[in-house]
């Protein structure tokens, strides 16, 4: 079966069993103490505590997700960045037992693997939550059992899982293997764990399911890995079209191997609206482009060799996720431009590495220097080290790092929370401007822009957004007039204090999430803008005069900036 029929093969199997098809959710959640969407479980986390579901209680999704937990062990046989979660979710509908024989008959009926392959694990308990006999019984009927060997008792570590986040539901899991791959991993939620760790049981019990769509892809291929499955075959063999190496060893195996995924997180990671840069989602995605452009000169392979690959991921999955094709161009655009600005700093720091280590292993400071100023991720710093028999201090360069962070941090503060209670009715004016111009790119433009910066002086704003082309005069106009528009329309610019979740539910709009403490003031101007912000702002939009954009330009790669007045 090809990964499209496996996909809708699953999808079918609990529609049938009256799950509702939920589309995948962003990669970019909700939840501001993580990065990215992990798991199919977190588009459907308050319907766990008790939110009503308006899906019904049983869905069922395939969720684009990224993860940088296994970053490390990319390259072997089965771990990846960019994945397809497949999964059931009940709130309250189903429990144990169904969940376990809904799973043994997809396996078994539908895509009919042998019995014999099969293992499981159930939760073997510990001081706090007892050894799972519900789910053992379940299994034993099935024929699974100790005795028989292929079923065993696994601690916490591995057999309860969640929350995601820093808080939320979790619970005992029970995982189904196939010659000793994890295959499906189930998890029965009946506690919440709170930032303290504490757990406390859930009111209303729930299941949620994860599968992932390339290891499923592999078993049911017969494959050797999943990069050997049709979700990765394109890539590999444009690889192959392009090398200029003879032979095969362990070595340029693995490096195609992590080329494939993390070209194919890029492109995902880009249709998002992420852009490279050096913090947060945007570092994650400078880190994988650029580790990938250094295999590819392990290999030889030749310049911007990565755009056919990435167009390669787009022909894969252009069907199930339309945003890869539409958003093709702008793709493109961001990875040729970073393989270009990679390839310009590579050769200079490379020139700045050997200076550095004549005297022998590198600091912290050296090796955030090398980050900073060139571009260098650390892995690639260890790996160049490496080949020198020299080290890295790690410890430095994180010290190092989050120094940085700090003062970026302040920086953001006082562009973000714009300019202080001290400050002039103009700078107020201006600081106010930008929200309206926030939400107006967006509107002309897309949802997809983000705020990246801003700065603000008594007769002018610039205000730094995240998209990768140049605006046309007819965009430009259409912002301003949209600005103006609401000027015009003398509209109330209200302050209310909420919870920062309340608030980010409420659909404010917070680009520097780990900044915000837990009660934020939140700037609505009708049903046109709304912002968590920390700075002064005028009462009325009719207080603005005339708003006008007197230059855009760009400022890094996937970044442009405007110059606006208001008289």
């Amino acid at each position: 079966m090809t990964s499209i029929k496996l996909r809708q093969e699953f999808l079918n199997f609990f529609e049938k069993k009256e799950h509702k098809i939920v589309p995948s959710s962003s990669l970019l959640p909700a939840d501001p103490t993580v990065l990215f969407t992990t798991a199919g479980m977190q588009q459907f986390k308050p319907y766990y505590l008790g939110e009503k579901s308006p899906y019904g209680l049983n869905v069922v999704s395939c969720q684009k997700c990224f993860r940088t937990s296994d970053i490390e062990e990319v390259g072997d046989q089965s771990h990846l960045t960019f994945i397809e979660m497949l999964g059931n979710f009940s709130f309250g509908g189903y429990f144990k037992e169904e969940a376990i024989k809904f799973a043994y008959e997809l396996l078994i009926s539908n895509f009919q693997l042998p019995i014999s392959n099969l293992k499981v694990t159930v939760f073997g308990g510990d001081k706090e939550v007892s050894r799972d006999e519900e789910s053992v019984k379940i299994w034993d009927k099935l024929g699974f059992s100790e005795n028989k060997g292929n079923l065993s008792f696994v601690g916490r570590e591995e057999n309860f899982w969640g929350p995601t986040g820093e808080e939320g539901p979790c619970g005992p899991t029970t995982e189904i293997y196939f010659k000793n791959l994890e295959l499906w991993n189930l998890v029965f939620n009946e506690y919440y764990q709170d930032r303290k760790r504490s757990l406390a049981p859930l009111e209303q019990k729930g299941v949620d399911t994860g599968m992932g769509l390339e290891r499923l892809a592999m078993v049911v291929q017969n494959k050797p890995s999943v990069y050997e499955t049709d979700l990765f075959e394109p890539i590999i063999k444009e690889i192959h079209e392009q090398k200029k190496y003879r032979g095969l060893t362990c070595v340029n195996l693995r490096s195609q191997r992590i080329i494939a995924d993390h070209i194919k997180g890029a492109v995902f990671l880009i249709s998002e609206g992420i852009f490279p840069s050096n913090v947060e989602q945007g570092y994650v995605l400078r880190r994988v482009l650029r580790k990938a452009i250094r295999y590819g000169k392990l290999l030889n392979l030749p310049r911007n060799f990565l755009i056919p690959l990435a167009q390669k991921v787009i022909e894969i999955y252009q069907d199930e996720y339309r945003e890869v094709k539409s958003k093709e161009t702008d793709i493109l655009t961001v990875i040729q431009n970073e393989e270009e600005k990679f390839e310009k700093t590579l050769s200079q720091g490379l020139k700045q590495f050997e200076k550095i280590t004549k005297a022998g292993d590198i600091s912290g400071i050296d090796a955030f220097h090398l980050f900073d100023t060139y571009g260098f991720p650390l892995e690639l710093t260890e790996e160049l080290a490496k080949e020198k028999n020299i080290t890295v201090d790690i410890k430095g360069f994180q010290e190092a790092f989050e120094k940085h962070r700090e003062i970026s941090r302040a920086g953001v503060k006082a562009k973000f929370g714009g300019i202080g209670k001290e400050a002039t009715y103009e700078a107020t004016r201006l600081h106010t401007a930008t929200h309206l111009l926030h939400s107006a790119l967006r509107e002309i433009l897309g949802s997809h822009v983000q705020q990246m910066g801003s700065d603000i002086t008594p007769q002018r704003l610039r205000f730094d957004f995240s998209h990768s082309q140049k605006m046309t005069e007819e965009e430009i106009k259409k912002v301003e007039d949209l600005v103006n528009q609401k000027i015009k329309e003398d509209l109330e610019v209200k302050r209310e204090e909420m919870d920062y979740q309340e608030a980010i539910k409420a659909g404010a709009l917070a680009f520097f999430k780990e900044k915000y403490p837990e009660i934020v003031s939140v700037y609505s101007i009708d049903n046109f803008s709304k912002e968590i912000c920390a700075g002064p702002h005028l009462r009325r939009t009719s207080e603005l005069g005339i708003f006008k954009i007197i230059k855009e330009e760009s400022c890094g790669a996937g970044i442009r900036r405007i110059r606006a007045i208001l008289k």
